[in-house]
């Protein structure tokens, strides 16, 4: 019997289109009911070290806020960080960005640290674009389109099976 692997997704989420994503990709990870992958979908301030360690594999998912992670999940990987590096090298993961017009500054924080922990990526960041400008609409919450959730859906369900196959 082939020992059972755990996907642990850490998010956090003002407007909920962060948490939409990230309940996206663990659905997707949870599919295959025979899967012998274990997933946790955990927000930032629940999860820790401890869940990092007990892990094979990571998803984190973050709303871009003045082009960085958010405020709660850099508490998390503050909280995590030097009690498992080294512990934790070559272990796969992907990002999922909320973003209101790029992205990018987020995903590459996301990248930094995960270089720091010597995390293997297994996809390009998944950034999906709001388009929120106004005080208003970034405020607001979000309805992430069916298209995006879908993409984070394949995502996770890509992640779970790499896992379970041993390719990563």
């Amino acid at each position: 019997m082939t020992p059972r692997k755990t996907l642990l997704i850490v998010y956090h989420s003002m407007t909920d289109g962060t948490r939409q994503m990230a309940q996206a990709a663990c659905d997707g990870a949870s599919a295959d009911p025979d899967s012998p992958v274990q997933v946790r979908l955990l927000h930032a301030a629940q999860a820790g070290a401890s869940e990092v360690l007990g892990a094979d594999g990571y998803v984190f998912a973050t709303p871009e806020n003045l082009a960085a992670i958010s405020g709660q999940l850099k508490d998390f990987f503050d909280r995590s960080y030097y009690a498992v590096l080294d512990h934790v090298n070559g272990r796969p993961y992907a990002s999922l960005v909320c973003a209101g017009s790029d992205g990018r500054g987020a995903a590459r924080q996301i990248e930094r640290i995960a270089t720091g922990w010597r995390l293997k990526p297994v996809a390009e960041p998944l950034i999906v674009c709001t388009h929120a400008q106004t005080p208003q609409a970034i405020l607001a919450p979000k309805r992430i389109s069916d298209d995006a959730l879908l993409r984070c859906r394949t995502l996770g369900e890509a992640f779970a099976q790499g896992l379970a196959l041993g390719v990563f």
